[in-house]
């Protein structure tokens, strides 16, 4: 999952971990971990819906 802010960017595993970031604060990095962990469920639906099982 890809996550885009306006002082930087980063990418999550759905499990979800820290793939990269690229200029974020670890006070964002944690609220984009809390959002993906909040709706992990629907995240993984929709990806299984977008590009199959």
């Amino acid at each position: 999952m890809h996550v885009n802010h306006a002082e930087g960017e980063a990418k999550f595993w759905l499990d979800p971990q820290i793939a990269q970031n690229i200029g974020l604060s670890g006070k964002a990095l944690k609220q984009a971990q809390t959002l993906i962990e909040e709706h992990e469920y629907d995240i993984r639906v929709a990806w299984q819906r977008h590009f199959g099982s």
